[in-house]
């Protein structure tokens, strides 16, 4: 089992001060793998004090050496992809190809996603020829609290620390106490890149202990936040004394709604989407809302699907899904299965119970309903899992309305040949993202929602200047540079 009770604090990994052991569950086997401390308060004001410390030298170097590092950043991540997706099948239980190209991939695609928008970007800019004296200065924020969850670590470590330390930031990073490994490899790899001592420090912690700590901290300026609403709410009640600024990007409870005229791989490719990574994305399109005249066959198709879908050990190579991460959330989705067919909804595929032949690890049976109303808790609650809840709808008003009806707003998907109606239905649909037709959003897009979606914009340019203020100066002698 491996011994990772250390921290990243001021350039150095040093021993806790004062912590309580935690193990790392392999949610394959249920068996440990490694043993973290879990920080306590003088852990949490020393790696604080690093930051601190380092942020006015660090705010004031140039854009040039900022970037270097984030290139530097880059190439050592690269070299430490295998390291980075090992950590990650045995943390959180992505498959192992999974766990390299689309895990470990995502976080590389960030980072060199940052870089290209930092190479443009203006930190000092006119406000515009109306007002040649008024300038907009972007400025760094200070000692920002970065705070990580265990779904997609990568992908959302790197949309935090990376546009943080660009931004002439200072940072202390919390990431999942459940899977804290990949973070560890990616303090190691900042560590190598030879960042100045004190710009990013990682305390391992819960969210009661650590999490808290970083949010109410007096010398914390700000807290970004991925998890869960019910959290998010939490910490935005935590930071109000300090009026810290608090960004989070919360849950999801995706529609995606499928026009008759859809193209013939729509519903498959809704329910592929679903069902990855065991379900355990806030932006899964879980709602499928069918138009009434394709709906059997859709329900069909899906349930078809979600037969197809492997479940297996994330410890070996291949298509198929892994387990979810925790005993705890393994009986968080029973729950919600089994209250969807109390409920009423149409069990077509999967159901409560471990996979056939599987007797340990966290492993769910990809899940179907359909004839699922969108006021029961499978529509309305964000499972987290692989169930998919099918939805017919008459017409395309009733679409949007059925979508638009949930606390969240995230990402919705449409599905139709019909531009106009593509067009006209995404600008109707109260989501911060929108993909049609299986078209990816573009890099440099921002990541985020409205509602209790949270209102962060992760990624690209905006990802940026999130971390940072904006400043705006007039009577600015343009002359002088």
């Amino acid at each position: 089992m491996l011994d990772k009770r250390k921290f990243y604090i001021g350039g150095q990994w040093v021993d806790p001060v004062k912590a309580n052991d935690l193990e790392v569950i392999d949610p394959s086997n249920e068996e440990p793998v490694a043993v973290i401390s879990l920080g306590g308060q003088a852990d949490t004001d020393a790696a604080v004090a690093a930051a601190k410390a380092a942020f006015p030298a660090w705010s004031q170097i140039g854009k040039a050496e900022r970037l270097a590092y984030a290139e530097k950043i880059a190439e050592i991540y690269q070299s430490r992809a295998e390291d980075m997706a090992w950590a990650i099948s045995h943390e959180m239980g992505a498959p192992q190809d999974m766990a390299l190209s689309s895990q470990t991939g995502a976080g590389l695609f960030h980072i060199q996603t940052f870089i290209t928008a930092f190479k443009d970007f203006e930190f000092l800019r006119p406000l515009g020829d109306h007002a040649p004296g008024t300038m907009i200065a972007w400025e760094p924020i200070g000692v920002v609290g970065l705070i990580t969850p265990w779904n997609w670590p990568m992908n959302q470590v790197t949309l935090k620390v990376i546009p943080a330390i660009m931004g002439g930031n200072t940072c202390v990073l919390k990431p999942s106490e459940i899977a804290p490994l990949s973070s560890i490899v990616f303090a190691e790899i900042l560590d190598e890149a030879g960042l100045p001592d004190g710009v990013f420090n990682l305390v391992n912690g819960d969210g009661a202990g650590v999490g808290t700590q970083l949010t109410t901290h007096k010398d914390v300026e700000m807290i970004s936040f991925t998890g869960s609403t019910r959290a998010g709410i939490a910490i935005s009640r935590t930071a109000a004394d300090s009026l810290k600024k608090v960004v989070l990007e919360l849950g999801g409870k995706g529609a995606n709604i499928v026009f008759a005229d859809a193209d013939e791989k729509a519903v498959i490719r809704g329910a592929k989407h679903c069902f990855n990574n065991s379900g355990q994305s806030c932006n899964a399109p879980t709602r499928m809302l069918v138009e009434r005249s394709i709906y059997d066959s859709a329900v069909e198709t899906a349930a078809r699907v979600a037969e197809e879908t492997a479940v297996a050990t994330a410890h070996q190579p291949g298509k198929h899904i892994g387990p979810v991460v925790s005993k705890q959330q393994w009986d968080k989705i029973q729950d919600l299965i089994q209250k969807g067919i109390d409920e009423g909804a149409r069990l077509v595929a999967g159901g409560p119970g471990l996979p056939e032949g599987v007797n340990r690890g966290y492993f769910v049976r990809p899940t179907v309903f359909a004839d699922v109303r969108n006021d029961m808790t499978v529509a309305q609650q964000e499972i987290f899992g692989p169930v998919l809840s099918i939805l017919p709808f008459d017409s395309e008003e009733e679409a949007v309305e059925i979508a638009n009806d949930t606390p969240y707003g995230l990402t919705n998907y449409v599905q139709s040949q019909d531009g106009e109606r593509r067009n006209r239905v995404a600008r109707q649909l109260r989501a911060g993202m929108i993909e049609m037709n299986g078209e990816a959003r573009g890099a440099g897009s921002a990541f985020g929602g409205v509602k209790a979606s949270g209102r962060a914009r992760e990624g690209g340019v905006m990802g940026l200047e999130e971390f940072m203020d904006s400043k705006f100066i007039s009577g600015w002698d343009r002359s002088a540079g």
